[in-house]
């Protein structure tokens, strides 16, 4: 009786945690644009090829065994990974994502009364899912928008638990030294978790640089992660990977969904490892692009970010200038990333597509700034 009138009066409503109302909704990039059937879109920073030819034949074999369910360990995904990238597929732990991973680490590692420390622009989910978490995220500026070290390292403190690096970052584009990632490492904590997401990996052409292969392998407290969703063109299959010594991998192992990786996902993510010259092919034709772009939109008065991904930031000068370049891209068809939510109201970023993406780019933007 107590409880039935208790609900009549509408007094034991559920309660969500504090920290979910901390945080707004993560939004991707838009796909969708009035007007136009199929627009072009740039948003994302999706593969300008899709995924290889053999991921989706996989898939449709694959397709006779939907009633089974997936090996919850991706045993047969990580030893395909662990070949590719010369790898011990013991050390390697396969996610919804790479994101799910992150967030793994995060529920793992952090929680009330700790901090997590990233870069000013560094990528969104970690201060999200940190904050869900409950802990306290602390943002190092950066210089030149590029990671700083000394800037992370002023704001550690006991609290301290973890650092998150974009390398290269999201959505800047740019690349931390790997002197610079070894000196972070070296100077931080040993009780502090270094998390190296480098997701955009497969696409750097510098010759110094290290996605977190050698820190990940030779340190106990270091984990790099890497995607499908980007070179692969994946990101719709949700396949992503770490790489951290047993005792974090055990660790993960022990929080994960029973079945983080789909059937579907899994076949298709190990056929495109083995796709010849996938990652030469699609590395040549972002460098190739990534460069003309650059330089036509430099050509056209513009400002924009050296560049180590798929992807450049367009620097328009002020944010009423950058609102007015989105509107005439979307104007004839063309969705490219506002990056408000990164502090950066003056730029644009602007996915590598295919040549014909760029080109149309290029030329809508030529006349935009010489309008």
């Amino acid at each position: 009786m107590r409880f039935r009138s208790a609900r009549r009066i509408g007094v034991n409503k559920p309660t969500a945690r504090t920290e979910v109302f901390s945080v707004a909704s993560y939004v991707g990039g838009e796909s969708q644009l009035a007007g136009f059937e199929k627009p072009v879109k740039l948003s994302s920073n999706e593969g300008a090829f899709g995924p290889p030819p053999s991921a989706l034949q996989a898939i449709t074999h694959a397709s006779a065994s939907m009633h089974r369910y997936p090996d919850g360990s991706s045993r047969k995904l990580r030893e395909a990974i662990g070949k590719k990238f010369g790898l011990n597929p013991e050390w390697i732990v396969c996610g919804n994502g790479s994101d799910e991973i992150l967030t793994l680490l995060i529920q793992s590692y952090g929680g009330p009364g700790t901090e997590l420390i990233m870069s000013e622009h560094g990528f969104s989910i970690y201060e999200i899912s940190g904050k869900l978490a409950g802990c306290t995220v602390l943002k190092a500026p950066e210089k030149n928008l590029t990671t700083d070290v000394d800037a992370i390292l002023a704001l550690v403190s006991p609290a301290t638990r973890m650092v998150f690096i974009a390398n290269p970052n999201n959505p800047t584009g740019t690349v931390l030294a790997q002197d610079e990632v070894e000196r972070l490492r070296a100077e931080l904590p040993e009780s502090v978790l270094l998390v190296l997401d480098a997701a955009y990996a497969e696409y750097v052409e510098r010759t110094d640089y290290d996605p977190g292969v050698k820190l990940a392998g030779s340190t106990e407290n270091t984990v790099m992660t890497r995607t499908f969703s980007k070179i692969f063109g994946m990101g719709g299959a949700r396949l992503g990977w770490g790489y951290a010594a047993p005792a974090i991998v055990d660790v993960l192992n022990r929080v994960r969904p029973p079945f983080p990786v789909n059937h579907f996902a899994a076949v298709a993510g190990i056929a495109a490892l083995e796709e010849p010259g996938w990652l030469e092919m699609s590395r040549t034709h972002n460098s190739a692009e990534r460069r003309r772009l650059s330089e036509r939109l430099t050509q056209s008065g513009l400002r924009v970010i050296p560049s180590e991904a798929n992807f450049i930031l367009v620097d328009f000068t002020t944010t009423e200038r950058a609102s007015a370049a989105d509107a005439h891209l979307r104007n004839h068809g063309i969705i490219v990333r506002q990056v408000k939510s990164y502090g950066m109201p003056h730029c644009l970023r602007i996915t590598i597509g295919t040549t014909a993406e760029c080109n149309i780019v290029a030329e809508h933007l030529a006349v935009f700034c010489n309008g």
